[in-house]
């Protein structure tokens, strides 16, 4: 039996106001000096892994600071942070106008605002007063919801985000050394979440999909070529099924994602699978999720993504009986579990012991040592900063009751 559960997280952290605004200026092409910046993000950068070992975290990261984030309140930044690290990609277009190329599929994935549960909840989605966190722009005079800007691939794919990688590798190990932490990890965008623009310079969405792939590719190896963990976010894998304004077929489901998930693998190619994490997400904002896929329609596919670990949401109130796929799934002898314990959907900050009863049916299913006790999905911009923090340290405590409850 293990002498202790470990803990991590899904990503995101709280950012500092100054870090925020500076991000903001950033963003908006306001006068900023860079080297300002840059001394300001590493020391924030550093701080934040140093808060994650005061917690106990075993598995930290850098918050993902490096990911800009321009608002309090952002559920975008883990994927809008690679537009500029892709040459190819252009302005932001009107994606109805500008339909990508097909896929070789019998379905076609909508754009963001044609999501099944936004149009389902359209009054309470469009309400400023309904708690919703994430909404679309107020809805329009038809009463449906606004269609909202991608970004176009109107060239060859490119990654150039080498410089920026390596600040947030160094950045990241910097903070290390103020931790007794042995391995940290970072994000990084999936290819097919990567696709999720307008592409009107590939023939199909299939070969956009595996440009995307080996663009990408290249963030994984330096991650993983400096000794971190590379985690790929890929909400595409399952949060794709919603965004099809006609419910799919499983069958055609399964089909459009195998597409991602063999180009993925082949990104993956030749890393050390122990230096590689799949979060799979369902894009939990705080919203109505009537129209998730089930677990039990996703499993076989994860299993077959070449990673070291997966995480998933376990504590969603949507997902959290799912628990139990993972009693039958067939999954390698060496996949580790990295199961949502805490939740970042909710202000209600979990009791420890109820940590303990989730990480125990875990434990239950796969043994100790191959479970690490984690969020559901990232905290920062989700949640208030005071709420994240008590979160993740009632997540530490419900690690430690877990591990002194399994060994009694």
């Amino acid at each position: 039996m293990a002498s202790r559960i470990r803990t991590s997280h899904a990503g995101s952290l709280p950012r500092p106001d100054d870090l925020i605004e500076l991000n903001r200026r950033r963003s908006t092409g306001e006068h900023l000096d860079e080297a300002e910046y840059e001394a300001r993000l590493r020391e924030a950068t550093i701080e934040v892994v140093r808060r994650q070992g005061e917690l106990g975290i075993d598995l930290p990261n850098d918050g993902e600071y490096g990911h800009e984030m321009g608002a309090k309140v952002n559920y975008g930044a883990w994927w809008s942070y690679v537009f500029p690290r892709l040459d190819g990609l252009g302005l932001p277009v009107d994606p109805a106008e500008t339909p990508s190329r097909p896929a070789r599929t019998t379905i076609t994935l909508g754009t963001m605002s044609e999501r099944r549960d936004w149009n389902a909840f359209a009054q309470a989605y469009s309400d400023p007063d309904a708690g919703i966190t994430m909404r679309p722009r107020a809805q329009s005079v038809s009463g449906k919801l606004p269609r909202l800007p991608y970004p176009a691939c109107e060239g060859p794919l490119r990654y150039v985000g080498h410089d920026a990688v390596q600040r947030d590798i160094a950045n990241l190990k910097a903070g290390l050394e103020t931790t007794s932490a042995e391995r940290a990890f970072m994000c990084s965008i999936g290819p097919g979440s990567a696709a999720r623009v307008v592409n009107t310079y590939y023939d199909s969405d299939e070969e956009f999909v595996w440009a995307c792939a080996e663009a990408m590719r290249e963030e994984y190896l330096a991650i993983t070529g400096a000794g971190i963990i590379v985690q790929i976010d890929e909400p595409s894998f399952a949060e794709a099924w919603d965004q099809f304004p006609v419910e799919p077929s499983l069958e055609e489901y399964k089909k459009f994602t195998m597409v991602r998930v063999e180009a993925l693998n082949h990104a993956l190619r030749g890393i050390p699978r122990e230096l590689t994490r799949f979060h799979c997400c369902w894009g939990s904002w705080h919203g109505p999720h009537t129209t998730d896929i089930p677990m039990a329609d996703l499993v076989d596919m994860l299993v077959r993504i070449d990673a070291g670990s997966y995480s998933f949401e376990a504590a969603n109130a949507r997902h959290e009986h799912e628990w139990r796929v993972w009693e039958e799934a067939q999954i390698p002898d060496d996949v580790v579990l990295v199961p949502g314990v805490v939740g970042h959907a909710t202000n209600v900050v979990e009791h420890p012991q109820l940590v303990a009863d989730r990480i125990e049916r875990f434990v239950r299913a796969v043994g100790p040592d191959r479970v690490i006790a984690a969020t559901d999905c990232g905290l920062g911009g989700r949640v208030h900063p005071q709420i994240a923090w008590a979160k993740l340290e009632a997540l530490t405590q419900g690690a430690e009751l877990a591990s002194r409850q399994l060994a009694a």
